[in-house]
């Protein structure tokens, strides 16, 4: 039988399609799908799960006419193939191939780029406010997923669009989880209307009954708000959607072509603000998926006939290390309480709240609240420890200054994924937050340069009053021996790595100093994740004569400043080198600037760091690459530079 997918040629071909043939179609998607994950790594569960869904929705409307705005973004890889990209969908998530979200600059049916939740109902409703002023009749359709609906912004869409009135389709894709199983009292409300569903029927019966009054039904119909609210109450408490302005349609089944079908096409003629609850079972048709959606929810490559992915081997991951740290820290401090934004498989707090049940809380897709949280937590004596990836604690940047900082709460910023994080791009780097953080008065920020510095600074920041982020990149760790107990960390003191005598010796330098000698020796002030990269690329200034210090800053702030004023002062010091796995703008290279030149020290400094731009997806290697950032590029510039300077 000839495959139907490799037909069809536009989203409009699917519109031709007879019911038994988008069966067909569906199961080729999800196929397709599998085999290719398999090889690029990526989002499957979550994708696998709205193949009838998106189907459905380019069976009725017409894209990009219509605007279709994805909520959370790795729901659409089913939308990206049908919209011109099967052929490169090979190219998932790789330097110079197709992202994994929807992005405004890869096609014109991604309405609205996204790789964060909640955003999708704001965005829709800016679309349809603009098409009413512009005069225009398109249908504009927001589609959340993966507990997009437990984030705060997804409400203030919700009341501002309920309010406005304005015609505009909300379709909630119900699978019960986010990354991991869905918590708080709207996962509990969702529940109850998938196992509820008489709501629905019982106001048609309603409706029925009253307008079926001889004479005055239809009054009595139109006046019996109160009844009918009774009723739904009785059946759904609360009916938030109803109250927020929303006419609810549902639950339907999410995974039944012929229902979608049909609901899509009479929802189209309806006027105002629409939610479709839609229920569907994440990981759909791939077994090892629906057993597993955490474990799919976002993969590297696997066996594709089995589920099952390389074994890894090694070191252990800077997160694990992480979460062993803090339970470990836990039996010291009873006063712990560990807390994450739908993310405890992510950010390895799984374990701990398997350890410490009532001192663990997931807050759901809710950063902001998760931070302010903390604060009251904090602002009660205990010791609350925020375990977030560092691109989303962008989100609570408002709440960690106004409501942390402010106060001088001692709230822990646990932040995983810092730096560049690979494919999933540039909605996902974690790149800023020594930007964001540095300049909030009280707050310390303190970086690792290997899982057992991790450890330590887990251990000093807990110790610590005020406020706190400890920074460590995704990943294997570096492999190094991690001892009993922890070594609390001198507050904003660095740690000198390779000394002026070791860059000398090193360099094939004389051990004498002469006096009367140009200053030679170049000053690598790295921190965190550029640590390593410094050490090496000493190696290699020394094999080309060049002498180089190295010095393990360990603090973005507060910056060791004895140490700074040391070395810019030392006659054999021409240079510092600043490497940091942050943007330059506002990073760490910048505040060691500023020390200086507030303290007028003339000293050249050499940073390096991430460029004024967003980086691309693509390997942890080829974007550091990319950004200049291996010791084999760090030590060709720095040859570069010195070279001139000795001129």
């Amino acid at each position: 039988m000839m495959q139907i997918l490799p037909q069809l040629k536009t989203p409009d071909d699917i519109r031709k399609l007879d019911a038994q043939q988008l069966t067909t179609l569906a199961r080729e998607l999800r196929t397709f799908l599998v085999e290719t994950v398999a090889k690029t790594g990526g989002h499957l569960a979550p994708s696998l799960g709205t193949v009838e869904l998106t189907l459905a929705l380019y069976r009725v409307f017409h894209f990009p006419d219509d605007k279709l705005v994805w909520d959370v973004g790795h729901q659409a890889y089913t939308h990206k193939i049908l919209t011109g990209r099967r052929d490169s969908f090979s190219t998932l998530r790789q330097k110079g191939g197709i992202t994994g979200f929807p992005n405004r600059f890869e096609s014109p049916y991604d309405a609205f780029g996204v790789g964060h939740a909640s955003t999708s109902i704001s965005a829709a409703l800016g679309m349809a406010v603009a098409r009413d002023l512009d005069g225009g009749k398109s249908h504009v359709i927001a589609v959340l997923g993966d507990g997009a609906l437990t984030g705060g912004e997804a409400f203030e869409g919700l009341n501002n669009a309920g309010d406005l009135g304005k015609n505009l389709i909300v379709i909630l894709n119900d699978n019960g989880r986010s990354i991991d199983k869905n918590v708080g009292a709207m996962s509990e409300y969702l529940s109850a209307l998938r196992i509820a569903p008489q709501y629905n029927r019982a106001k048609k019966d309603v409706e029925h009954l009253l307008k079926s009054i001889p004479h005055i039904g239809g009054k009595v119909y139109k006046t019996a708000s109160a009844i009918k609210d009774g009723v739904k109450t009785a059946l759904v408490p609360g009916a938030p959607f109803d109250e927020l302005g929303f006419r609810y349609i549902g639950p339907i089944d999410g995974h039944n072509l012929d229902v979608l079908i049909d609901v899509f096409t009479q929802v189209k003629q309806l006027d105002g603000p629409i939610l479709v609850h839609v229920h569907t079972k994440k990981g759909k048709g791939y077994l090892p998926a629906e057993k597993a959606p955490g474990k799919f929810h976002g993969i590297g490559k696997f066996d594709a006939a089995t589920g099952e992915c390389p074994k890894k081997t090694g070191a252990p991951t800077y997160t694990n290390v992480f979460s062993d740290a803090l339970i470990e820290l836990a039996r010291t401090y009873k006063d712990i309480v560990a807390i994450t934004a739908a993310m405890p498989s992510g950010t390895g707090l799984k374990a701990f709240g398997e350890a410490y049940p009532d001192r663990f809380f997931d807050v759901g897709i809710a950063e902001e609240h998760a931070v302010t949280f903390a604060a009251g937590l904090a602002a009660a004596g205990k010791k609350p420890v925020v375990a977030l990836y560092s691109t989303f604690a962008q989100r609570a940047y408002d709440q960690i200054l106004h409501d942390v900082c402010l106060q001088n709460l001692h709230v822990t910023l646990a932040l995983d994924r810092a730096g560049l994080v690979g494919e999933d791009g540039p909605t996902h780097h974690g790149v800023f937050d020594y930007s964001y953080l540095r300049h909030l008065p009280n707050m310390t920020v303190m970086a690792p340069k290997d899982e057992a510095e991790l450890r330590d600074m887990m251990a000093t920041a807990l110790a610590m009053d005020g406020p706190v982020a400890v920074r460590y990149p995704r990943g294997t760790a570096l492999g190094v021996p991690l001892r009993e107990g922890f070594q609390p960390i001198p507050i904003g003191k660095a740690d000198v790595l390779r000394d002026s005598a070791e860059a000398r010796n090193a360099a094939g330098c004389s051990a004498a100093i002469d006096a009367s000698a140009k200053a030679n020796e170049v000053a690598l002030l790295a921190v965190g994740s550029m640590v390593q990269p410094a050490l090496d690329a000493a190696d290699l200034l020394a094999q080309a004569g060049v002498p180089a210090r190295v010095v393990n800053m360990r603090f973005i702030k507060p910056l060791d400043t004895g140490l700074l004023k040391a070395l810019a002062e030392d006659p054999q010091v021409c240079a510092f080198a600043t490497l940091e796995e942050n943007v330059l703008a506002g990073g760490f290279g910048s505040a060691v600037i500023e020390y200086l030149t507030d303290h007028a020290l003339q000293l050249p400094v050499w940073r390096f760091g991430i460029a004024d731009r967003f980086i691309e997806q693509g390997t942890r290697q080829e974007l550091l690459e990319l950004c200049g950032l291996t010791a084999e590029q760090i030590a060709t510039e720095i040859k570069t530079r010195w070279n001139a300077w000795q001129r």
